[in-house]
């Protein structure tokens, strides 16, 4: 924690597919509140993305594509640091030495490798194997206090305490040990079209998630489209995890608790509720679009606001990068 009393705040999101509506509710939409009483720093993970192979030119585009929906979305940077990972070279500087403080052991344990092994099996480079170390790094280098995770991190996350304690426990006082941050609500979104599984930036069905910068037709299709449950009844309950699902969406973006979100659909018929939840995304994300466009359209202005980002997020991981470089005996 900094001296003003606020917490210092750590999260990201890789540039791969597009920046969808369950990384609006599961992230961007609690860092727009974070931001207002704490000391947030956000990344475009680009350095993550690279464990898959990518297009150099449609990289690049990604990139900026992904920094201009942070600001379309509300992220301030004269409130946040904002910028893109690749762009501060201590990240890997810091990984290659916490590598040699982790082990193999703790790595082959992690489910996001087996996982991704698992899908990438003409590509599992040790890159997939080490991201983690990465990931502890990009945490580690601001003193971060809070991380906003998803259910899916809080491995990932228990292994960067592990390693912090670890140097700590050798060198002293170098790192804050990080704590989570799980929002009680939109935690996990999963797909429209197969509610057993997360919303996914690179589902290969293009029904199965929502992209922040879709246009409204195209959000009202994908809602209409929407699998639900057998049966009839619009509530929470996890014989019903489609339902569950939008009334999650729904509560979101219409700004109300569940079960007041419940009450309003009571004895109504599936095609009349998913035709509402579209409806109330469609209505919080239009001006997204149309900020995003305006942005998109001032490049000048988003690499201004990206070297700005860098230069303070730089200036950050430099004094921590210098202290960790004194601890293991480099010059």
């Amino acid at each position: 924690m900094d001296n003003n009393g606020r917490k210092i705040i750590y999260s990201g999101i890789q540039p791969t597919g597009c920046v969808t509506i369950g990384n609006y509710i599961g992230a961007i939409n609690n860092w727009k509140k974070l931001q207002e009483n704490n000391d947030c720093i956000y990344g475009i993970a680009n350095m993550h993305a690279l464990t898959v192979r990518q297009d150099p030119a449609e990289f690049r585009a990604r990139v900026k594509s992904f920094f201009a929906q942070y600001l379309a979305c509300g992220l301030d940077p004269d409130k946040s640091i904002i910028y893109i990972q690749s762009d501060v070279a201590e990240h890997a500087e810091l990984t290659w030495v916490l590598n040699c403080f982790t082990y193999l052991g703790e790595l082959s344990r992690m489910t996001q490798f087996k996982d991704k092994s698992a899908k990438n099996e003409d590509n599992i480079n040790s890159g997939l194997l080490t991201y983690p170390i990465l990931m502890a790094a990009d945490i580690l280098l601001y003193k971060t206090d809070l991380v906003p995770v998803g259910i899916d991190q809080k491995q990932h996350l228990e292994l960067t305490r592990d390693i912090a304690a670890r140097f700590n426990n050798i060198y002293g006082d170098v790192f804050t040990v990080p704590e989570p941050y799980i929002p009680e609500q939109g935690a996990k979104i999963t797909s429209l079209q197969n509610p057993l599984e997360k919303m996914s930036k690179s589902d290969p069905d293009p029904n199965g998630m929502v992209s922040i910068i879709d246009a409204p037709d195209v959000i009202m299709r994908k809602f209409k489209r929407a699998v639900t449950d057998s049966g009839t009844g619009i509530y929470v309950s996890p014989e019903k995890p489609g339902i569950t699902n939008l009334l999650t969406i729904y509560s979101v973006f219409a700004d109300c608790p569940i079960r007041e979100a419940e009450g309003r659909f009571e004895g109504k018929g599936y095609g009349e509720f998913k035709t509402a939840v579209g409806e109330a995304v469609v209505d919080v994300l239009k001006p997204v679009n149309e900020r995003y466009k305006d942005l998109m359209n001032n490049k000048d202005y988003l690499d201004k606001i990206a070297a700005e980002g860098a230069d303070k997020a730089r200036y950050i991981a430099k004094k921590t990068m210098s202290k960790v470089m004194r601890k293991v005996g480099f010059r």
